[in-house]
């Protein structure tokens, strides 16, 4: 035997296939591959995150949406309750268009419990206690709001809301109008670009149609 002619013999768990092409089907990933995977990896992760900021806005609009609604009936609650007033076209609180910061036009704080805070003398005195209180509350929970209390009989044009008030024609009521800031969904804006003023109320709601026949 030629000693120098020896084939080594291979243990029976090295013996595998070759796949096609001669490629050890035993290889690791190559440095490429593992920076191939990672890059479409971070694709996804930057997907989710879009998704997960859009997620958190819309999450916002919608306690800031249901906010303001609960605002505005509390607002139309009060006026149902001193309908002496609310019904008056002049010397009337509620009425007006408040602007950001929201201060009624005589604020009044006779509804206040601390000690030696005046007494409201009259349903007037009561009106500018509540909506001087209000429009504070307003003011805190909802950014750059803006409020109109008025008379209107078309609160909507062409199926959307105006800040316009129109006291004349049929259907008239009382109407409570809210709108506020609300964040750009166009990403790429920044600063004050990337908010949106209250071009028409979000909120609109009638007091009552028959307000004067309350009891």
């Amino acid at each position: 035997m030629d000693l120098l002619h020896i084939t080594p013999i291979e243990p029976p768990w090295a013996k595998h296939k070759k796949l096609p092409g001669g490629r050890d089907p035993q290889q690791g990933f190559s440095l490429l591959e593992v920076l191939i995977s990672i890059i479409i990896l971070s694709f996804g992760l930057l997907g989710m995150v879009g998704l997960q900021a859009a997620a958190l806005q819309a999450n916002r609009d919608a306690r800031v949406q249901s906010s303001a609604l609960g605002l505005a009936r509390e607002l139309a609650e009060m006026m149902r309750g001193n309908k002496d007033i609310a019904l008056l076209t002049s010397g009337n609180p509620y009425l007006g268009d408040f602007s950001s910061p929201l201060t009624a036009a005589s604020p009044s704080y006779c509804l206040n419990v601390a000690s030696g805070a005046p007494s409201c003398a009259s349903n007037t005195d009561i009106a500018n206690a509540q909506i001087t209180e209000w429009l504070a509350r307003v003011d805190a929970e909802l950014p750059a709001a803006r409020v109109i209390v008025c008379v209107d009989s078309q609160p909507f044009v062409n199926g959307m809301p105006t800040w316009t008030c129109n006291p004349t024609g049929t259907g008239v009521a009382t109407v409570i109008k809210i709108g506020w800031t609300r964040g750009s969904t166009d990403r790429s804006k920044t600063g004050n670009d990337a908010f949106v003023p209250a071009t028409v109320p979000s909120i609109v709601i009638p007091v009552t149609p028959g307000l004067a026949s309350l009891s």
